[in-house]
């Protein structure tokens, strides 16, 4: 029996879904980097945050991501990269490391293990500031809150909430889409949480759309704590980005109505040049 569209994206995610054990190697770093951290600065906490926590990593494409909460009065934001950045590099002078806001990408093994690391410093009242990716000051964020609401509205829906933030993930790195994956994963998460029941091929043309729609505009966090959610960090970036966010929504379109009238193989042709598979 042929293959259809849904069954087809199903596949999709299943190859691009980290196995549990893609990220050790890149893992094994972090007590390294704790270490080297709080012998210069001071680290109160550390802890695994990112698409990898979330469960809507993309194989070949996430890195592991780390929160690292420093000790003492907060500084600059620059600073504080700056400064993470030079430790890090004291520590390992023979790797690649490079600051990419809001953090410090240490590239180990010729950047088959990756890691990124976010200063970060506690906020009163409860979560934390790190780097604002679009400027050179603080914002505030709550990662674990964030991880929690993510990961109820995936429980609404089992499972679909990261299969749909991965495939729009595999997207913008099939695609070299200059957009953030935090962006479009609280993206989905929102948009599924008023949903009452999951189409995938239907539910993957109506995200892109609503982000076409608003033209990747700030959303606010949806669960009402931190900072807003931008999608790019330059102009260029979000021109960059709409363009190919244009063409991603006129093929999930044609996808959707093929796969609705039944030409299953013309929606996955669809599928295949959306993800460039």
């Amino acid at each position: 029996m042929a293959q259809t569209a849904q069954q087809y994206l199903n596949s999709l995610i299943d190859k691009y879904t980290p196995s549990p054990t893609a990220f050790s190697a890149a893992r094994t770093h972090r007590a390294g980097i704790e270490s080297r951290l709080d012998a210069w600065f001071g680290v109160a906490e550390m802890f695994e945050t990112g698409s990898l926590k979330h469960g809507t990593g993309v194989k070949w494409y996430s890195d592991a991501d780390y929160l690292v909460v420093l000790k003492g009065a907060r500084p600059t934001a620059t600073w504080a990269l700056d400064k993470v950045k030079e430790a890090l590099q004291d520590k390992y002078p023979s790797t690649t490391i490079q600051i990419r806001r809001p953090a410090v990408v240490c590239k180990f093994n010729g950047g088959d293990e990756t890691v990124e690391i976010v200063p970060a410093y506690p906020a009163i009242g409860g979560g934390y500031w790190i780097p604002d990716p679009t400027n050179y000051e603080w914002m505030k964020t709550h990662p674990k809150d964030h991880n929690s609401y993510v990961t109820n509205v995936n429980n609404k829906h089992p499972g679909s909430v990261k299969g749909l933030a991965r495939l729009l993930k595999t997207w913008k790195y099939k695609r070299s889409v200059p957009v953030s994956s935090c962006y479009l994963e609280m993206r989905t998460a929102k948009y599924l949480d008023g949903e009452k029941y999951v189409d995938l091929i239907q539910d993957l043309y109506f995200v892109l759309k609503r982000l076409q729609d608003n033209e990747l505009a700030a959303m606010n966090d949806p669960t009402g704590l931190g900072s807003r959610f931008t999608a790019y960090s330059s102009q260029s970036n979000k021109t960059d980005a709409l363009s190919k966010l244009d063409t991603a929504v006129g093929r999930a379109l044609k996808a959707k109505n093929y796969a609705k009238d039944g030409y299953h193989d013309a929606a996955i042709g669809q599928l295949k040049l959306l993800f460039d598979q």
